[in-house]
C-alpha cells in the first residue's frame, strides 16, 4: 500500500477527517477524492497506487463516516458538497481537480456547480447521473431500492476484524482476485468498537439522509449543468456484481447525459466496486484524473 497521511480540516460543526497521499515532487497538481455512500477514503488507496507520485490526492471520510463519524449533522449531498468546497480551499493551492465515486459523484457534481471557484476538471465513477424518485415509494422503501444491503450492513455486529473480513470476502463483487490489501484497509476502516460487537462506523442516519437527497432535483440536475468538463467512468457490471451495471447507454441517454459536458467511457469486466478498486478500474480512474489535474488550474 501507498503512504498516507491523516490531516484535519476546519468545517461547519467540527474537523473533517482525511487522508493525503503526497505527490513525488513540489508543485505537482492536487486532486479531492469523495467516497460512497457507506465507504470512506481509503477506497481511494487503489487508485493513489495508480497514480503513483504524480498526484497529490486528498481524499476525506466524508461526514458520519469512519473518522468523521463525530461531525454532527445535518447531513445531506449539500453538507457534503459544502465540506469539500471547505477542503480544497483549506489545500491553498487554487482550483483542484475532483473526483467521486458512487454518491460521492453526486457530492462532485453538486460541489462543482455551487463551487466553481474551487474546482477543475471532474471525474465521476458509476455515478452522478439520476433519475427522479418514484413517487409510489416511502423513504424507507426508497432507501431499499437505493442501496439494499448495504443498509443491513450497519445494523449488523461482527465478533472481529476477521469476521468483518469473511462477510466481505463472500460479498458477490469482491469474489475471485477482486480482494486485495488494499481493499482489506478500506473495509477495516470503516469497523469500529469492542469485540464481539463491532460495528461499522458509518452513522444510520447519515446515510439514510443522504441517500434520499440523491433524488433531489438540484441533486438529479447538477451532472447536466456542469460548467467545466468531466469525465464518467460506468462500470458494466452492477453492485452485486449482476451483468446489468447502474447505468448502460440507454439510461445514460434517459438520464440526459448526451449533450452535456459529460464524456461517458465505459470501464468492461468491473463491477460498481471494482471499477474504483481493482487494479483494471483504478488504472482508468488514475489515467482520467491525471488528465483532469493536467488542465489549467
Amino acid at each position: 500500500m501507498i503512504p498516507y497521511e491523516e490531516i484535519r480540516v476546519p468545517v461547519t460543526g467540527g474537523e473533517l477527517a482525511a487522508l493525503r497521499w503526497p505527490a513525488g515532487e513540489p508543485g505537482a497538481p492536487v486532486a479531492v477524492a469523495l467516497h460512497g455512500i457507506t465507504a470512506n477514503a481509503l477506497s481511494w488507496g487503489a487508485v493513489a497506487r495508480e497514480l503513483a507520485g504524480r498526484v497529490t490526492l486528498v481524499a476525506p471520510d466524508l461526514r458520519g463516516r469512519a473518522a468523521s463519524a463525530g461531525l454532527p449533522g445535518p447531513y445531506g449531498i449539500a453538507a457534503h458538497a459544502a465540506d469539500a468546497a471547505a477542503l480544497a480551499g483549506a489545500l491553498g493551492v487554487g482550483r483542484v481537480a475532483l473526483a467521486g465515486h458512487s454518491m460521492g459523484a453526486f457530492v462532485a457534481a453538486l460541489a462543482a456547480v455551487r463551487h466553481p471557484e474551487r474546482f477543475g476538471e471532474l471525474v465521476l465513477v458509476d455515478g452522478g447521473f439520476g433519475f427522479p424518485a418514484p413517487t409510489h415509494l416511502s423513504a424507507d422503501e426508497l432507501m431499499t431500492a437505493v442501496i439494499g444491503p448495504a443498509m443491513d450492513r450497519l445494523s449488523m455486529t461482527f465478533a472481529d476484524r476477521d469476521a468483518y473480513r469473511s462477510f466481505w470476502r463472500a460479498h458477490p463483487a469482491f469474489g475471485g482476485d477482486a480482494w486485495s490489501p488494499e481493499v482489506d484497509a478500506y473495509i477495516q476502516r470503516d469497523l469500529t468498537g469492542e469485540e464481539p460487537s463491532m460495528r461499522s462506523g458509518c452513522l444510520l442516519e447519515a446515510v439514510r439522509t443522504d441517500g434520499v437527497g440523491l433524488f433531489q432535483d438540484e441533486v438529479l440536475a447538477a451532472a447536466r449543468e456542469l460548467a467545466v468538463p468531466a469525465t464518467l467512468l460506468w462500470a458494466r457490471r452492477g453492485l452485486m456484481n449482476e451483468e446489468q451495471g447502474l447505468y448502460d447507454e440507454s439510461r445514460l441517454a434517459a438520464a440526459g447525459q448526451p449533450g452535456t459536458k459529460v464524456r461517458a467511457v465505459c470501464v468492461e469486466d468491473v463491477n460498481h466496486y471494482t471499477v474504483l478498486t481493482g487494479d483494471k478500474g483504478a488504472a482508468e480512474v488514475a489515467g482520467a484524473l491525471l488528465r483532469a489535474a493536467a488542465l489549467p488550474r
